[in-house]
């Protein structure tokens, strides 16, 4: 008999619980889902510790145990077995040229209208021993930062009034708002690393070395614009290849939705709970180089967190998906 069997068999007797009992769980849930939509606060600096990081909806429990000190049930990362893509002895700077260089060709794109809407699915890594794709979730914004929206598997669409523009919300910043700093950045990555030295947009800590600063400001902008410029995303990789520290894995990685990806690897702090240390897993497409998810990995190579993205399109009402 398994563990779940033994559970379900020790609570048969317990009813049901009412819409009341439950209520209170659904808006707990509801709340971490929207927890995701905290990075896209630009100028909002992320903490170091496992909480903070994991927005994963099903990582929640297991993340919670981790910090108190159990065992590590992150899975492990998967090769990809694809042929003729190998990225072994390729250093972290070499890489993201190499990207900056590939992406700096690509068209943007029609650029949204202020009452489009950008929808995102994504799935949410389960910090668990199972890659099943139990977290899917669906996101809207407002290109003008009006209205946000998301749903989860089986749940009807949640609408949220907002505004994020001209600070009407504190940090917090439009995808319209983001797209404007991103194409203002400069195309040389020293340049762009001054240039954001210079806004000084997260507030530099003194505990930190400036090149781990630095990081902080790039890795906000990376994963926190919903719609990304070429010549922004060109510019982000070419600021990061000036920065120590990065790696990316000798081979390409299956993501939580299945996509086989290029990891690229760097330190981001320490477990409060056992002292390891922690990564950020950039999960990156290899035919488009651009950014399709994020890990948390653990010392010993465990996913313990993040959300990989399956599609995202510009849509003219929350609710729509093409």
């Amino acid at each position: 008999m398994d563990e779940m069997t033994e559970v379900r068999e020790l609570r048969a007797h317990v009813p049901v619980p009412d819409r009341g009992r439950l209520a209170p769980g659904r808006a707990r849930l509801t709340e971490a889902v929207r927890a995701r939509e905290s990075r896209r606060a630009l100028w909002r600096r992320r903490e170091f510790a496992i909480v903070g990081v994991v927005a994963a909806v099903t990582a929640v429990a297991v993340a919670a145990t981790l910090l108190v000190g159990g065992k590590d049930t992150g899975r492990a990362v998967q090769p990809a077995a694809t042929q003729g893509v190998r990225f072994k002895g390729v250093s972290a700077a070499e890489f993201l040229r190499q990207a900056a260089d590939a992406v700096q060709t690509q068209s943007d794109g029609t650029v949204p209208t202020a009452k489009q809407w950008i929808y995102t699915k994504s799935v949410q890594e389960p910090a668990n021993m199972s890659n099943k794709r139990v977290g899917d979730v669906e996101n809207w914004i407002r290109y003008d930062g009006s209205a946000s929206a998301f749903r989860l598997r089986n749940h009807p669409l949640e609408v949220t009034k907002m505004h994020l523009e001209n600070g009407g919300e504190g940090d917090d910043r439009s995808p319209r708002e983001m797209y404007r700093v991103l194409t203002a950045l400069p195309t040389d990555g020293e340049q762009t690393l001054k240039a954001l030295r210079e806004q000084d947009a997260i507030a530099d800590s003194k505990e930190l070395s400036q090149a781990r600063n630095d990081y902080s400001e790039i890795s906000v902008l990376l994963s926190s614009a919903d719609v990304m410029p070429a010549k922004g995303l060109a510019s982000l990789y070419r600021a990061l290849a000036q920065l120590p520290g990065g790696e990316v894995t000798g081979h390409l990685v299956v993501n939580a939705a299945g996509r086989r990806v290029i990891a690229l690897n760097y330190f981001r702090g320490e477990n409060s709970a056992n002292g390891e240390s922690i990564h950020d897993r950039w999960l990156i497409d290899p035919r488009t180089y651009r950014v399709v998810g994020t890990q948390m990995i653990s010392a010993r190579g465990k996913v313990l967190g993040g959300d990989s993205i399956v599609t995202t399109a510009v849509v003219d009402k929350a609710g729509n998906r093409n």
